[in-house]
C-alpha cells in the first residue's frame, strides 16, 4: 500500500492488483513471485496465488502475513538483485519505476532479466506521462497520496518502455504493452 493519504489509494492499489492478476498466466503460479516496490504492505503479494511470494522495498515491512519473506533494500541504489540466475517465475514492479531514477532503469531491467527463469515474465505498471499533471492536481486535493505524487522522478510512454525493454535483454515479440484506468496507466508483460 502506499504511504500519505488520498481517498483513492485503496481502490488504486485493487485496480493495479487486479490488473497484474489478469496478467500472470496460470502457469507461472505454482513458481516464485517477487513485488519489487511493494510499499508498506504488501498488498498485491496478499491477494495472489503463487508457491513462495518475496516482497522487496525500502521501507521496513512489519505484520505481513506469514506466506511472505519480505526483504528491505535501498530501490533508489539497486545495482543488483541479491538472488541466483532464473530464480523466480515472476518479477512484478506496481507504480514503481516513476519513482526511480531512469539511468538506472536498464540495469534493473536488466537483472530482472537475469533472475527470471526462461518463460518468467516481468510485469509492470506505471503512469501515462500525460497524466503527471492532472496526478499532481489530484494530489493537493487529496484524492491521491501528495507524498507519492511528489516523489515522481518521470514519466513514461508505452514507446519509451519500449525502448528500455529492449537495452535489457528482452526480445520484443515477447513484449506485450497496454493501458487500463482509462488509459491514465500503462502495463507492460514482457518475457524472458
Amino acid at each position: 500500500m502506499t504511504r500519505g493519504t488520498g481517498i483513492l489509494e485503496n481502490l488504486l492499489a485493487k485496480l493495479r492488483a487486479r490488473k497484474a492478476n489478469q496478467l500472470i498466466p496460470d502457469a507461472l503460479r505454482n513458481g516464485r513471485i517477487l513485488d519489487i516496490g511493494c510499499g508498506s504492505y504488501p498488498y498485491f503479494l496478499s491477494q495472489t496465488y503463487f508457491r513462495e511470494k518475496f516482497a522487496l522495498d525500502q521501507i521496513h515491512l512489519a505484520d505481513i502475513p506469514p506466506d511472505i519473506t519480505a526483504i528491505q533494500v535501498d530501490l533508489k541504489k539497486i545495482r543488483s538483485l541479491e538472488f541466483h540466475d532464473g530464480y523466480f517465475d515472476v518479477v512484478t514492479l506496481l507504480a514503481v519505476i516513476e519513482h526511480l531514477d531512469p539511468e538506472g532503469l536498464v540495469q534493473l531491467f536488466k537483472e530482472i532479466h537475469r533472475i527470471l527463469v526462461p518463460g518468467g515474465m516481468l510485469i509492470l505498471t506505471t503512469p501515462n506521462a500525460w497524466t503527471d499533471p492532472l496526478l499532481r492536481f489530484m494530489a493537493r486535493i487529496n484524492l491521491v497520496s501528495k507524498e507519492e505524487i511528489d516523489e515522481h522522478n518521470f514519466a513514461y510512454t508505452l514507446p519509451l518502455l519500449g525502448w528500455y525493454f529492449g537495452r535489457s535483454g528482452f526480445q520484443k515479440q515477447g513484449v506485450e504493452f497496454g493501458t487500463f484506468e482509462a488509459g491514465m496507466n500503462l502495463w507492460v508483460r514482457a518475457e524472458r
